[in-house]
């Protein structure tokens, strides 16, 4: 039996204050180093590697049972089928943003089952000034404050959110048509470059939906549980609720008023 996950916030929230100073230092300037990974469009910074090796370097130390899966490094600490506990990081979640000297990105963090349930969320934006949080059964919080879904009932009045992933230029699977069939549909998209943070914004009621694939764990996990504590629902793009993301890291978010809706145009969209 895991101990309440409410009592590790304070500690995930400094690890993500902790990350911002790091990751704010070297925002903006013009000597920002980018090491490309698996295409010219989906790159590092040295930033992303030191962000992320101190939030490592602090979970060992505090918790050296649990298990750490980051964006950049990969699985560390305790072995993964031992441990009890697992954090999933994602050191700048909007890289191309940060190194754009563009603030909408952020650091996600989730700690999580070895099922990868989440348990616990914390997504920070620091050039924004804003630092979601979630606990299991105990809501969603931006900068302390409550949050809450919006009650959009309709598409036609719903502002969704989404993304294109890196392999776009040569996948077909590219989110094009499924962009299509919602723009006729709804109020307006929007397409802001931090999967992490689109959740927070449907979680806030800024947003009333958000879907996208080539997700990874490192960039939902967080913001997931944050969209669910603050009372809205979270599935892949079938309904699936675990695990997340789904097939192709498939993941879709709302109010919960909206959802069928969302799934039933993505399903027409594939040609369902």
């Amino acid at each position: 039996m895991h101990p309440n996950p409410a009592s590790f916030l304070p500690f995930a929230i400094g690890l993500a204050q902790l990350a911002g100073q790091i990751t704010q230092r070297s925002f903006r300037q013009s000597s920002l180093s980018r090491t490309a990974k698996s295409s010219s469009w989906d790159f590092v910074t040295e930033v992303d590697r030191a962000s992320e090796a101190a939030i490592v370097a602090a979970i060992q130390a505090a918790y050296p049972d649990h298990h750490i899966v980051g964006e950049e490094g990969g699985g560390q600490g305790a072995p993964a089928e031992e441990a009890v506990l697992h954090w999933i990081i994602d050191p700048i979640d909007g890289t191309s943003n940060y190194a754009q000297g563009i603030p909408y990105y952020s650091i996600s963090i989730a700690l999580v089952d070895p099922q990868h349930n989440p348990l616990l969320g914390v997504v920070y934006a620091p050039a924004l000034g804003e630092l979601y949080a979630a606990a299991l059964g105990s809501g969603a919080t931006c900068n302390g404050q409550p949050i809450h879904v919006s009650a959009v009932e309709s598409l036609r009045q719903a502002i969704l959110i989404t993304g294109f992933a890196y392999d776009r230029q040569t996948n077909p699977d590219h989110n094009g048509p499924q962009v299509n069939a919602f723009l006729p549909q709804v109020r307006d998209l929007r397409r802001f470059g931090s999967a992490a943070l689109d959740l927070c914004y449907v979680a806030a009621g800024r947003a009333d939906g958000f879907w996208e694939r080539a997700i990874n764990p490192w960039d939902v996990l967080a913001g997931a549980l944050i969209v669910r504590e603050a009372n809205g629902r979270v599935t892949d793009y079938e309904g699936r609720q675990a695990p997340l993301p789904g097939p192709d890291g498939r993941i879709l978010a709302s109010n919960g008023l909206i959802h069928q809706a969302m799934q039933d145009t993505l399903h027409a969209s594939y040609g369902g």
